[in-house]
């Protein structure tokens, strides 16, 4: 599975489904520094991130990123944060 991880200056994210965060079993575990939008969670990266990846590993489940960088604030920060009561 390719994944598209999005960054700006401060900090960034990794784009998975709501699906696949329910899947692996780690919809409760996501902290409110990631986003949600639609069924799209936008992982933080320093602890989010590395919870999906190593659920990802258990499985022995393979996994590549996209980059997609801006240098302005990301679009990202603006979405509401992510809460595992919010199913789409």
């Amino acid at each position: 599975m390719r994944y598209n991880f999005h960054t700006d200056p401060g900090h960034g994210w990794l784009e998975v489904t709501l699906a696949e965060v329910v899947a692996l079993g780690i919809s409760e575990q996501i902290s409110h520094y990631s986003y949600q939008r639609g069924d799209k969670v936008y992982l933080e990266e320093d602890c989010d991130a590395a919870l999906f990846i190593n659920a990802k590993k258990q499985r022995g489940e393979e996994y590549s990123f996209n980059e997609a960088h801006t240098d302005n604030e990301h679009w990202i920060r603006r979405l509401p944060s992510y809460s595992p009561a919010v199913r789409v």
